[in-house]
């Protein structure tokens, strides 16, 4: 990666159009490695839903726009993951020769409609023949995921709301952001409840928001960049539409657990996410990643959930299933932790522009490992001190799709 760049993601900004959005991204990441469009060999476009701006062939607009036409791209959508899949996608265009330079670009207008609205529109990405007749909104799902969590595990609401306090403080210091704030247990406890356990503090927002990340070959990265970041490996997992129909299994082992860690574990019940550990095997597997507390320096994490965010840390194997709840709790998950697990504030506290977020998770990433924190924020308060390696984390339906890239300083 040789560049990047973020607008601000915040709600209510119809007046915007989505081309424009995505030209005040990509006009920011040219312009910070001056590049010029005559070195972009082709782009990959990410945007959940066409319903947002009413408009299909959303993604060649925003070509034309940029002034990519009549060079190659390709559209990729997969949920919540859309980003981390159009990000991963771009690797790929990379990695195979097609291109040397690529830009990806994703973007979503979430304010065109109303809230009510547009979580009819998320939930057309569970099974409309199956769970949206009988209520399938997301919120429910995870919901009852997080009921299980705490019913196996003895996870604790306020072990939740630790997550929503941290990530809303650490976007205090991100500019980003769209609600950052200084919060307590109780505010996350007496906010609105949606589902319960889950209150309104514990759910991301919708928002409007744009994410460029631009993606080069070796050769080419050290041509257009002093200080490129190393996309060092990628890993994808999927797991079933409806969670009634995942069956028990084995969990899959990373290199620092044993069977006996899980011996009367049922995996992955509707606690865990077996997409989650697929993709971070696979990964940790191609980066060569045997221990990944000890490997990892932060990670930009698919936290819609404060749940989610708990059960992601075991999925990881930031720590074994059923600790995620006394990580956080012990502030491992801190800037300052062990790892330091969504520094950025995460899409609780920044939003959820959902064909932006992967991406934008993969600009903070590479910000952090370039040690230009405070070039970009206008100040080094979320600089993760001597972060070497990171982890971004997408994740779509209740486990879905789900993406793990290891993204890496080069020495």
């Amino acid at each position: 990666m040789v560049s990047g760049g973020v607008t601000k993601f915040a709600k209510a900004l119809p007046t915007m159009d989505f081309r424009m959005r995505v030209k005040k991204a990509f006009d920011y990441a040219m312009n910070d490695a001056g590049i010029t469009l005559d070195q972009i060999d082709g782009s990959v476009a990410s945007y959940f839903a066409d319903h947002f701006q009413r408009q299909l062939m959303s993604g060649i607009m925003v070509q034309d726009y940029l002034g990519l036409t009549p060079k190659p791209s390709k559209r990729v959508e997969g949920g919540g993951a859309t980003g981390g899949l159009a990000f991963q996608t771009g690797f790929e265009e990379i990695a195979s020769g097609r291109m040397d330079v690529c830009a990806v670009y994703g973007f979503e207008s979430m304010s065109h409609v109303n809230t009510w609205k547009g979580n009819e529109f998320i939930a057309l990405a569970s099974d409309t023949n199956f769970d949206y007749p009988v209520g399938g909104f997301y919120t429910g799902y995870y919901a009852m995921m997080a009921r299980r969590h705490m019913h196996e595990f003895g996870t604790t609401v306020e072990q939740l709301a630790k997550v929503s306090i941290k990530n809303h403080k650490n976007a205090l210091n991100n500019p980003y952001a769209q609600s950052p704030m200084n919060l307590t247990v109780e505010d996350v406890r007496n906010s609105p409840m949606v589902a319960s356990p889950l209150t309104r503090l514990d759910v991301c927002a919708m928002s409007d928001g744009a994410a460029v990340a631009i993606l080069a070959s070796k050769e080419k990265a050290f041509e257009l960049s002093d200080h490129p970041v190393l996309v060092k490996s990628i890993g994808t997992g999927t797991d079933t539409m409806r969670l009634a129909d995942r069956p028990f299994l084995k969990v899959p082992l990373l290199p620092n657990e044993t069977e006996g860690d899980y011996s009367k574990l049922e995996y992955p019940g509707i606690h865990s996410f077996r997409a989650g550990r697929t993709a971070a095997k696979e990964a940790y597997q191609g980066a060569g990643i045997t221990d990944p507390l000890e490997e990892i320096d932060f990670v930009e994490l698919h936290d819609a959930y404060t749940s989610s965010e708990i059960q992601t840390y075991e999925d990881l194997g930031l720590c074994k299933y059923g600790e995620g709840g006394s990580f956080v709790e012990s502030g491992k998950a801190d800037l300052g932790g062990k790892v330091a697990v969504n520094p950025s504030g995460g899409l609780l506290a920044c939003g959820h522009p959902v064909g932006a977020t992967g991406i934008m998770q993969s600009v903070f990433a590479f910000w952090q490992l370039q040690n230009t924190i405070g070039k970009h924020f206008g100040n080094d308060k979320l600089q993760v001190k001597n972060a070497k390696r990171g982890l971004i984390h997408s994740h779509a339906g209740t486990g879905t799709y789900v993406t793990v890239s290891i993204m890496e300083a080069v020495q």
